[in-house]
C-alpha cells in the first residue's frame, strides 16, 4: 500500500508553491510598489503574480535571486516566514530579547501611526542647507518598522552611488518614555543612524519634534547630530506625491515654515 505525502512526511509540488507564494506576498508586503519590486529582482510583473498566488515557481536561479534579495534562504519553501525571521531576529537573542526584543516593539498606532511621513533636519555635511525626505512606518509580527530612500542629490554630493539598493534604508522603532526611538540602517549596516521623536502637541496633533545622529568620525566640517521634523502624511496619495517631488536639499527660506519653526535653525543643538 502507497503512503500519502502527508503519512510519509514530505511535501507535495503543489504545497510548496502555496508555502512560497504566502511568503513571497509577505515580503513583497513591506514595498510600496510590486512594479518597482519586480524591475528590482528582474522578474515579469506577470509571472511574479503567479508566484505570488501559488500557480508557479521560481527556476533555481530566480529562487536564489529572490532570497538572496530578501536577505532569506531556501526554508521559505517549507515554512512560514513568521517563524523564519523570528528565529533570526537578533532582537529576540536570549540576552536583550526583555530590553528590546518582542515586547518591547509593539508600539501601539495613536503614539505613532502607520503611512508616510515627511521629515526634514539641518544636513550632515551642508551646514546651510535642509535635507527633506519621506520615510513609511508599518506593522509587522509585533514590530514597527521603518523604510526610505535617501534623495539622489544627496548621495550624489557624497559621490556615492544613486541606485536604489544604495539609497535604501530600513529600520525598527522602539518605545521609549515620551516618544519613540529607531535604529535604522543601510544594506549591510554601512552606515547607521539613532533617531528620537516625541510628539508635538499641535491643533492637528501629526508632528513629531526630535533628533537624528548619525555614527562617523568626527570631522571639521560635518555634524553627527541635528533636530529632526516628521509630519505625518498618512495614506493620502496626493499629499506623499507632492511631498515626493521635493525631497531633497533646499534653503531654510523654502522649507515648510512649519517644519522650520521646530528646527529652531537659529539655535545650536544640544
Amino acid at each position: 500500500m502507497t503512503k500519502t505525502n502527508e503519512q510519509s512526511g514530505l511535501i507535495s509540488p503543489s504545497e510548496l508553491r502555496k508555502m512560497f507564494g504566502a511568503n513571497l506576498r509577505i515580503l513583497a508586503d513591506t514595498y510600496p510598489s510590486v512594479s518597482q519590486l519586480c524591475r528590482e529582482l528582474g522578474i515579469n510583473r506577470t509571472q511574479f503574480n503567479r508566484y505570488l498566488s501559488g500557480e508557479s515557481f521560481p527556476r533555481p536561479d530566480v529562487l536564489h535571486r529572490i532570497c538572496t534579495f530578501f536577505e532569506v534562504d531556501a526554508r521559505i519553501l517549507l515554512e512560514p516566514i513568521e517563524k523564519l525571521a523570528t528565529e533570526r531576529s537578533v532582537l529576540n537573542h536570549p540576552l536583550i530579547a526583555d530590553y528590546v526584543g518582542t515586547g518591547m516593539t509593539d508600539i501601539p498606532q495613536d503614539v505613532f501611526p502607520d503611512g508616510f511621513y515627511r521629515f526634514s533636519r539641518r544636513s550632515f555635511t551642508e551646514s546651510d542647507l535642509i535635507i527633506t525626505g519621506l520615510v513609511y512606518v508599518f506593522r509587522k509580527d509585533k514590530h514597527t518598522f521603518i523604510r526610505g530612500f535617501e534623495a539622489k542629490e544627496a548621495m550624489r554630493q557624497q559621490g556615492l552611488p544613486t541606485d536604489p539598493q544604495t539609497r535604501e534604508f530600513r529600520g525598527v522603532c522602539l518605545p521609549q518614555e515620551d516618544g519613540v526611538g529607531a535604529l535604522v540602517s543601510h544594506k549591510k549596516t554601512m552606515a547607521t543612524s539613532f533617531n528620537y521623536l516625541s510628539r508635538v502637541a499641535s491643533f492637528q496633533n501629526h508632528y513629531w519634534i526630535g533628533y537624528a545622529t548619525r555614527t562617523v568620525r568626527e570631522t571639521v566640517n560635518g555634524c553627527r547630530a541635528a533636530r529632526l521634523v516628521y509630519e505625518h502624511l498618512g495614506k493620502d496619495t496626493g499629499a506623499v506625491l507632492a511631498a515626493a517631488r521635493t525631497v531633497g536639499f533646499c534653503t531654510a527660506e523654502e522649507l515648510i515654515p512649519y517644519h522650520r519653526k521646530l528646527l529652531q535653525l537659529d539655535r545650536p543643538f544640544a
